[in-house]
């Protein structure tokens, strides 16, 4: 994390269009950003999901308050983080941070003019996990991964959060990491977390990778299968994996989770090539990129908002693959 806590209370985020405020009550829904002025509360401020969220969180307190946690030992090993919501599971609307916007808000990815969604793979339908991304991470695309001897995919790392909840677009919840996917698309590493939400009634039983395959027994071998065949349907080939499809463990992950942030962290330093990334930030004060509120608002209502209605029937179309 850089510089010490902030607490916000809510986030603005644009989708397709419009700007939303993500739901404010309950620990879960409040994103904790990183600043040099000490701790207070602000409510309603723009910030960037990317950039302001911190990646690690708390495990002492929030907003200066002693915090009840389902599991302190999973806190005191600091395997806790934030995650940003970007799908909620069975949707099919291909969501995500818009890393080269300032401000980075969540929107519709496009491709060709057209709003993109993820095919129904039978028996699949839209993403089989709340997926979203770690913030404060970032998979910088010229640098090699040792242990896949590819570069990375320019974006922050993904999640797949298997809890039983169907989460929101836009929440910050807490996760803890039970291990990893090694992803190669298109020649680039695309790492997959595998995470559960700490305040899930059933988050106590899960400590690492070996507990999903006991306790969600099938759930990693269709999520492989979603991974390797889910843009078929776009004429694509089948995706490849590193460590042939193997799931890499709860230690693993974390090195990786490190690794990121520390790209991340050049990258918002300005050490390294960034490229189109947008780094416009409010709450990492040392950053070349930091902006005030006041900046950062005015950022916001310059933009120019099309809202498009168009019906989407591809999320009521299902694919068969044959063999």
């Amino acid at each position: 994390m850089v510089g010490g806590p902030l607490s916000i209370k809510s986030i603005k985020l644009i989708k397709s269009g419009r700007r939303r405020r993500p739901p404010a009550a309950g620990s879960e829904r409040r994103a904790r950003a990183a600043s040099d002025h000490g701790t207070e509360e602000r409510a309603g401020h723009y910030i960037s999901p990317f950039h302001d969220i911190p990646l690690k969180v708390d495990s002492e307190e929030e907003n200066g308050i002693p915090t009840k946690r389902a599991r302190n030992d999973e806190y005191e090993q600091m395997n806790v983080f934030n995650m940003v919501v970007e799908v909620p599971r069975w949707t099919n609307a291909k969501m995500e941070i818009a890393t080269k916007e300032p401000l980075n808000p969540i929107k519709q990815d496009v491709k060709d003019g057209k709003l993109r969604y993820v095919a129904n793979i039978f028996p699949h339908k839209g993403y089989i996990w709340n997926y979203g991304a770690l913030p404060q991470t970032w998979e910088d695309p010229h640098r090699k991964d040792k242990s896949t001897d590819c570069c990375g995919d320019n974006d922050p790392i993904d999640v797949c959060e298997i809890g039983s909840k169907v989460l929101s677009r836009g929440e910050v919840v807490h996760v803890k990491i039970l291990g990893v996917l090694a992803l190669i698309d298109q020649g680039e590493t695309d790492w997959k977390l595998i995470a559960i939400n700490v305040n899930d009634p059933e988050a106590s039983k899960f400590h690492d990778i070996e507990d999903v395959k006991k306790y969600k027994p099938g759930y990693l071998e269709a999520t492989l299968n979603w991974f390797r065949f889910y843009k078929i349907p776009e004429g694509k080939p089948e995706n490849q994996f590193a460590f042939n499809g193997e799931f890499k463990n709860k230690a693993f992950a974390l090195e990786i989770i490190k690794s990121t942030h520390e790209c991340w962290k050049a990258l918002l330093m300005d050490k390294c090539d960034g490229g189109a990334i947008n780094c416009t930030n409010v709450q990492v004060c040392d950053s070349p990129f930091h902006c005030s509120q006041e900046e950062a608002r005015s950022l916001v209502e310059s933009v120019s908002f099309s809202l498009n209605k168009g019906s989407n029937e591809e999320d009521q179309v299902w694919h068969f693959l044959g063999q």
